[in-house]
């Protein structure tokens, strides 16, 4: 299952838009080493970078594909290809970011607690994930997978467990000084209509159904989905398809 850092960052701007409010939120001033953990194309590291011009900032992910675009984006920064489920560095920060990246992982109750021990004190992890599991967008992907001729390939796709926010504040409540969690959903007008909704989650959500299918079945399945989600969201007059994406932030400060 490989990202596409070209199909990833069709929606930049949107997709850069929460990254860029997480990161306003970092209460750490004195930043001299900060950490991207899934960096993905780099827009989000270049705004970590331009709030922390003083600090070495780098990068790290699992995608061949994004590291290349983050490097041709950011050449003067450092990337490295690493999982951030296996990520123990020697090295501290004063801010780690996670933008978007730790759904893919397993086992918070361990990863978390090990973010925050690599951490400075006074130091920041700033998370921001998608918390969509329940959205028409994401349960359509599941009931097309189940209901289709592909089902004995992809009816059984999991994804990794999501938290909500007592979870997260329980968690790192006791390792940390300060805890903050939010929870924003923000509405994007995706001019491009339904296909331009399919387009967004075939950069993300989609991933692990398409990755089994050959050829044929992948664009069988689209165009199941497609169908479906032109009847959950409704159009605007102009044709506009209007988002609605949750996404759940935590700020915590060792």
């Amino acid at each position: 299952m490989t990202w596409s850092a070209r199909q990833y960052s069709t929606f930049e701007q949107e997709r850069t838009r929460p990254v860029r409010d997480l990161v306003a939120a970092i209460a750490t001033t004195d930043v001299q080493a900060a950490v991207d953990l899934g960096c993905g194309p780099g827009n989000s590291t270049q705004v970590l970078a331009e709030r922390f011009p003083q600090a070495t900032v780098a990068g790290l992910d699992s995608s061949d594909d994004m590291l290349v675009s983050a490097r041709e984006r950011l050449p003067t920064l450092d990337f490295v290809l690493a999982d951030i489920a296996s990520w123990n560095p020697d090295q501290t920060y004063d801010v780690i970011l996670a933008n978007a990246s730790l759904q893919w992982v397993t086992d918070h109750t361990e990863l978390c607690p090990r973010l925050v021990s690599r951490l400075n004190a006074g130091g920041s992890l700033a998370v921001q994930t998608p918390d969509n599991m329940q959205e028409p967008s994401h349960r359509l992907a599941r009931e097309v997978a189940a209901e289709g001729p592909w089902a004995s390939k992809i009816a059984d796709v999991r994804h990794p467990p999501r938290h909500n926010a007592t979870f997260y504040y329980e968690l790192l409540q006791p390792l940390c000084s300060s805890v903050d969690v939010w929870r924003t959903t923000y509405h994007h007008p995706l001019a491009g209509g339904h296909q331009a909704v399919v387009e967004w989650f075939k950069g993300s959500a989609l991933r692990p159904y398409l990755a089994p299918l050959d050829e044929d079945e992948k664009a069988a399945y689209l165009s199941r989905y497609l169908q479906a989600i032109s009847e959950a969201y409704p159009a605007l007059a102009d044709g506009t398809v209007l988002l609605p994406f949750p996404r759940l932030f935590v700020v915590a400060r060792r």
